[in-house]
């Protein structure tokens, strides 16, 4: 009779340590959940950022002051007859 209360008492505290740590993760995820939200708005944010000064650097009108430097003196525009121009259909038949 001993033994089968002792049995039974093992068994239900070792449920019980079992269920403790379930709502110990359960809560620590809780915890971390604003705090991964809040890094999620900032990535978000910072990505709109960087969007907007990469269409900003690509525009237009950048581009043109850019190619007004004398950095970029050395480039020109191509010609009509050295500019390519491959069709879609075409780009696909010459991976194959």
């Amino acid at each position: 009779m001993l033994f089968r209360i002792t049995l039974c008492t093992t068994v239900v505290l070792a449920l019980l340590l079992v269920y403790l740590d379930k709502q110990n993760e359960l809560t620590k995820l809780k915890i971390m959940g604003p705090k991964a939200e809040r890094e999620l708005v900032l990535l978000k944010e910072e990505n709109r950022r960087i969007k907007y000064e990469i269409e900003q650097f690509e525009s237009p009108s950048h581009l043109m002051e850019l190619a007004r430097l004398p950095e970029f003196a050395h480039l020109r525009h191509p010609l009509v007859k050295d500019v390519l121009k491959v069709e879609e259909g075409m780009a696909l038949q010459l991976q194959h």
